[in-house]
């Protein structure tokens, strides 16, 4: 379960997420949404859906038209004042920034193009390895914040379009 604050709190935005990993490759992903029956899929090779339909990350090209979602870090997790520096940052350069609570929700709705960018650090691979492959097989970029990684297992993520991305990923360093 991804949003268990949420959940616990009564909001109704949370999902149930997994993903196959074979052979040290992610192959299979689904985000499910039990309160609004949302159900995202994606298969390696076989493209990304949104129930039955094809799913593709927004096309937009300028950050100054671009809704991002982020995370916060929670209480005693992350580095406080560099997650407000790149906040700070993303706010005079995006259109606008939303905090939902559920990061395999946002990776999600990057893939359905609902969100143009997404960015979070120190998540769980449970909470985004399905996510990942939805957002590449919808046509975007996954990349770890740092640049060298593995965003599953480093956590540090952002995903969005190609047009969009490695100025975001400037933007967040």
């Amino acid at each position: 379960l991804d949003g268990t604050t949420n959940f616990l709190h009564g909001i109704p935005h949370f999902a149930v997420s997994v993903a196959l990993e074979r052979a040290g490759e992610i192959v299979a992903g689904v985000t499910y949404n039990p309160i609004t029956n949302e159900l995202f899929t994606a298969e390696k090779g076989g493209g990304a859906f949104f129930n039955d339909r094809r799913l593709r990350v927004s096309g937009r090209r300028k950050a100054e038209d671009a809704v991002v979602g982020t995370g916060i870090p929670h209480k005693g997790r992350g580095d406080h004042p560099a997650f407000m520096r790149q906040l700070q940052r993303t706010m005079n350069t995006v259109a606008g920034v939303r905090r939902m609570g559920a990061a395999s929700l946002d990776l999600a709705w990057v893939a359905a193009g609902r969100f143009d960018a997404f960015w979070e650090t120190h998540l769980s691979p449970w909470d985004v390895a399905a996510g990942v492959l939805m957002v590449r097989e919808a046509g975007g970029f996954v990349s770890c914040l740092e640049g060298t990684t593995d965003p599953v297992t480093s956590g540090h993520l952002l995903a969005s379009n190609e047009p969009l991305h490695y100025g975001l990923l400037a933007l967040l360093k």
